[in-house]
């Protein structure tokens, strides 16, 4: 039996987050101060742990680039991959609007509608689903035996104990899973000749490294999408 070991850390708060706007391709700006500190808190706490990772895997969008740049020195120093599947829930023509701005002019409660997209362009929470599963499967197919650091979003993560824990995505948001900004979330997958892969949960949302930051570690009222 091969064994896969995928840790997904959702990116440093960014930017976007304390603008409260749209971060997609247009609206990410990439890291804010708080961010690039919970990243190297984490990162410091991986330097000492004899973590030995294998591939080390980002989102395109920038605030997901530079959580992955960050980690990378502790983690021998391995190149950032970049890979489109792994990008947050893509929001259409409302992308670097502000948070208010989108109420006025779209306003759409995917929470109570998983098929409805976030703005013309977009996507629906359940073709998201489809695509978090998609890409997580075949990152752990194509890494097979390996262990994968993944810098990526809350929704990536959070999106995965959905698709990984069988839960229907009518009641995806019954959930209400809200991941920290630098958390960590750890798969081990199993693969046996012949038979589906197995997705086995170690940890949810760890965030030990950033109990010494005390207030300044933790981001307030995350946003729905990140």
């Amino acid at each position: 039996m091969e064994r896969t070991r995928l840790l997904l850390v959702r990116h440093g708060e960014s930017q976007a987050q304390v603008d409260r706007v749209v971060g997609g391709p247009t609206g990410c700006t990439g890291l804010s101060e708080l961010g690039r500190r919970q990243v190297a808190a984490l990162a410091g706490r991986w330097q000492g742990s004899g973590l030995a990772a294998d591939r080390l895997l980002s989102s395109t969008l920038p605030r997901a680039v530079e959580t992955a740049e960050v980690l990378a020195p502790a983690l021998g120093g391995l190149t950032v991959e970049r890979h489109p599947e792994l990008v947050e829930l893509e929001p259409g023509e409302c992308d670097g609007l502000s948070w208010d701005d989108y109420q006025d002019r779209y306003g759409v409660d995917m929470r109570a509608d998983p098929y409805a997209v976030l703005s013309p362009g977009g996507e629906s929470v359940a073709g998201f689903l489809l695509r978090v599963g998609r890409s997580l499967h075949c990152i752990a197919v194509d890494h097979a035996g390996a262990t994968v650091v993944v810098a990526c979003h809350g929704g990536i993560v959070d999106g995965s104990l959905t698709c990984f824990l069988g839960v229907a995505v009518q009641r995806a948001a019954d959930l209400d899973l809200r991941s920290t900004n630098s958390g960590v979330t750890e798969w081990v997958v199993e693969a046996e000749k012949g038979k589906p892969l197995h997705w086995a949960l170690r940890r949810y949302n760890d965030t030990a490294h950033l109990e010494g930051m005390g207030d300044q570690g933790r981001t307030p009222d995350p946003p729905s999408i990140g």
